[in-house]
């Protein structure tokens, strides 16, 4: 394991041994985030969702149940089998009550299994295959952030409209692609659109002259990257280099949030429409939270680190309010308790694990438009919950319709 994980694993062996020795004394209410630390998505989510989560816990007070709240943190390297052997060691050994995070979709779906033998909670950030909470379900698992169905059908629907009608894919080969390539060709046919082709990338592929080639040789209207983190910047950057933009095509990240527009810098990214749980700058609530995040990380939250804030805080009130940490009573609570915060006015989790809330659609502003550091995004329409995501009715999660 890294570092990270052995650190983490460490504190948390010396606090329940400390804890032990004191007569008394209380164990501490544990929250694990599992995330990239390291890799091609460590902005996006990895350590400020630590700051995230911390800020979570000092907002409770950094006690619930008259118990200590405690973070750990772990680098799950994109890997399914690191990421599960983290998450069964956090729920058997160190009695971690909620693990979230999970930034790779692979990693998700591993991570969910272990919850489901083991009635642990679990909370989806930055996952976007709708497996999680269609077929794979668990009693004890939920998605708060987003899935491909809600970063592609807005956007699809509304290039399609404005006479962007062919598409061809760049995708990454691993579950998270195949799931934004899938929603999204399907939300293009859906709106009268074509998709002329795809190509598959490995992840952290560095190089994408190849891919860029084809696509541009296909003639679509619309290059749609299934990307994210560095490799979605860096096959922007390469498509600015080769002209493709200017010869009239359209790039269109499908996962694009902040932290990746800052890496671009708006001349190279301005124009770009995209979907996003998280503006900072959209109302005095986000703001204020935003600044006390960028106070700690020296920049602007993602909608990953907010939607991280949000589902701990949401956990830790719903172990209050039930009076215990067992794993069901606070997944029932946590369904019954609407979500009020800076990330989701009016949240509620369907019975299928997915939490609803506003997603918005946002272009990026040109250097121009832009009033000052990290003013990037203007919100051009705010999709409701209930039509951002799937219905529950078509997800296919065994649980829905159970008593």
């Amino acid at each position: 394991m890294q570092h990270l994980y052995r650190r983490s694993v460490l504190a948390g062996s010396l606090a329940f041994v400390a804890a032990a020795r004191q007569a008394g004394a209380e164990a501490p209410v544990k929250v694990g985030v599992l995330t990239d630390m390291t890799g091609v998505y460590s902005d996006s989510i990895g350590p400020g969702s630590v700051v995230a989560a911390q800020l979570a816990a000092e907002d409770v007070g950094g006690k619930v149940l008259g118990r200590p709240i405690e973070i750990l943190s772990a680098d799950n390297q994109n890997k399914a089998d690191i990421g599960s052997a983290i998450a069964r060691q956090w729920y058997d050994r160190d009695g971690v009550g909620l693990i979230v995070g999970l930034d790779n979709s692979a990693v998700a779906l591993a991570v969910e299994r272990d919850a489901r033998d083991r009635n642990g909670v679990v909370i989806a950030i930055a996952v976007s295959t709708n497996d999680f909470t269609g077929k794979n379900c668990a009693p004890t698992a939920m998605s708060w952030n987003y899935d491909s169905y809600a970063l592609t059908h807005g956007v699809a629907r509304t290039l399609v409209a404005r006479g962007l009608d062919t598409w061809f894919f760049i995708s990454v080969d691993f579950a998270f692609g195949v799931a934004l390539e899938t929603s999204a060709s399907q939300a293009v046919r859906q709106a009268g659109g074509k998709v002329l082709g795809s190509v598959k990338h490995p992840i952290d592929a560095g190089d994408f002259s190849s891919f860029l080639i084809a696509a541009k040789a296909s003639g679509a209207k619309v290059i749609a990257l299934a990307n994210g983190g560095g490799d979605m910047t860096n096959a922007v950057k390469q498509a600015n280099e080769f002209g493709i933009v200017q010869g009239g095509q359209t790039m269109v990240p499908l996962l694009c949030n902040i932290a990746d527009v800052h890496s671009l810098g708006l001349q190279v990214a301005q124009g770009i429409t995209l979907m996003t749980a998280f503006s900072w700058n959209r109302t005095e609530e986000s703001r204020a939270w935003s600044k006390r995040f960028f106070a700690r990380r020296q920049r602007m939250p993602t909608m990953s680190q907010a939607a991280t804030y949000s589902a701990t805080l949401h956990y830790l009130r719903a172990v209050a309010a039930a009076g215990t940490t067992d794993s069901l009573a606070v997944v029932a609570k946590m369904k019954a308790m609407p979500i009020h915060d800076m990330f989701a006015a009016h949240g509620t989790i369907r019975a299928d694990g997915r939490m609803l809330h506003d997603m918005y659609l946002v272009r990026i502003k040109t250097p121009a438009e832009s009033k000052g550091p990290w003013d990037y995004e203007q919100v051009l329409q705010t999709v409701p919950g209930d039509v951002a995501f799937q219905p529950v009715n078509e997800v296919g999660c065994p649980l829905v319709g159970k008593t």
